[in-house]
């Protein structure tokens, strides 16, 4: 288990990538958390499900349930909150890697 300061952190790169896949279409929980384990976030569904709620009540995801192989499926969308949130993550995260790593990108 990372300490409280990294699982902070981290779980800050999960609500910026959630936000992301929803950008670019409907996502639901199994196939972020399938999403997130290819980049090495191995969350169940006890972390995942919060986030997305959370999200939702922010007003960064909105979420509509649809039948699928006879079981409800929640699916969640971005909405403009959303991505004006993904947005300025964006423009801070790359602003920050810009100085803690000025190799991988340009000089601002």
């Amino acid at each position: 288990m990372p300490r409280p300061v990294l699982r902070s952190l981290f779980l800050g790169f999960v609500k910026i990538h959630v936000l992301f896949h929803a950008a670019a279409g409907e996502i639901y929980g199994l196939q972020m958390m399938e999403e997130l384990s290819h980049h090495g976030f191995h969350l169940g569904p006890g972390t995942l499900y919060p986030i997305l709620h959370e999200l939702e009540r922010d007003g960064s995801l909105r979420s509509v349930e649809r039948v699928v192989e006879g079981k409800v499926r929640k699916y969640y969308i971005i909405t403009e909150i959303g991505r004006e949130t993904l947005s300025a993550a964006t423009r801070q995260a790359l602003e920050l890697i810009r100085e803690i790593a000025p190799e991988t990108g340009e000089k601002t």
